[in-house]
């Protein structure tokens, strides 16, 4: 049984660590509501964006000789996959969710004898990853210096990426992110990037029935809106993740706090019955000794 001086030392350590994850759990909750504002700030330009790409892409027939992002490569031999993650914990299964969610993907694509590569984002997915993967780790986008990854960063990850496609270093492209719905939860994402999926065409309206003339050409103009596209889906899918990071972590942080909670209770329950039963041992011995006398 431990001491009471053992018992002590641990309420006063468990209390200690329930004023972290109390503090932590008050700062996400802040991030939380900045982040998610801008999460769903982003939601309709992407969707607007879909809409205009889908009344250009009804509009033409893809062929080999349309825009390289949306007609491909002919072949899906070797895919790669995008898997974004934080770069900090404590925010529960928010990060081996989504690596998670990558590792299926791979083992999937694997069986069907396809060549698998991994481009990841953020810091946190990398060391399963690459546990499991050694070999096909074929970048590693560095984010530990940026304070909130942002359209300059997905920006950047989508001219890489382009290249890499251009080169012929992969055939299609899968990025794994977390959408968020709520605090409690978040949803693990796969969604094809490259080729950009022909995205679906308007609904009709008498608007959209109307004769409309494009200049340049609509295969121009998709060509000139497909990188701006890609740059989008990737910019939400880090705003995304930012907000999904933050409701992970305040749920976290709350539930570590209430762990705390109860065990701060029994321990000062066995605290108090120890000091107890020391008291009573104690009397005992007195009694004793004044019986010898």
């Amino acid at each position: 049984m431990a001491s009471l001086k053992e018992l002590k030392g641990r309420i006063n350590s468990v209390k200690s660590t329930q004023k972290i994850t109390k503090a932590k759990q008050m700062v996400a909750a802040a991030k939380l509501r900045k982040a998610q504002a801008a999460a769903e700030s982003a939601r309709p330009y992407a969707a607007r964006l879909a809409e205009v790409m889908g009344s250009l892409a009804s509009k033409i027939t893809v062929s080999e000789n349309s825009p390289k992002l949306l007609a491909g490569t002919g072949s899906d031999k070797v895919h790669l996959l995008v898997v974004a993650n934080s770069d900090k914990g404590l925010c529960g299964a928010f990060n081996s969710n989504i690596v998670k969610a990558a590792r299926v993907k791979a083992k999937e694509l694997e069986a069907q004898g396809k060549t698998v590569l991994f481009y990841l984002v953020g810091r946190k997915g990398r060391a399963p990853l690459r546990r499991e993967f050694p070999k096909q780790i074929a970048h590693m986008f560095d984010t530990t210096d940026v304070r909130d990854p942002g359209f300059n960063e997905a920006e950047r990850v989508a001219n890489e990426l382009v290249a890499l496609y251009e080169a012929g270093k992969f055939d299609v492209a899968h990025l794994f992110y977390s959408k968020f719905r709520s605090a409690l939860l978040q949803e693990p994402t796969d969604q094809q990037i490259i080729p950009v999926p022909a995205p679906k065409a308007v609904a009709a309206t008498a608007a959209a029935d109307a004769v409309t003339e494009y200049e340049p050409e609509e295969e121009e103009i998709l060509a000139a809106l497909l990188p701006r596209y890609l740059r989008t889906q990737l910019f939400g899918a880090l705003l995304e993740n930012a907000a999904s990071e933050q409701g992970a972590s305040m749920t976290a942080m709350d539930n570590a706090t209430r762990n705390a909670g109860d065990l701060i209770k029994k321990l000062t329950i066995q605290y108090n019955r120890s000091r107890q039963a020391a008291i009573t041992t104690e009397l005992v011995e007195i009694i004793a000794g004044a019986e010898a006398l």
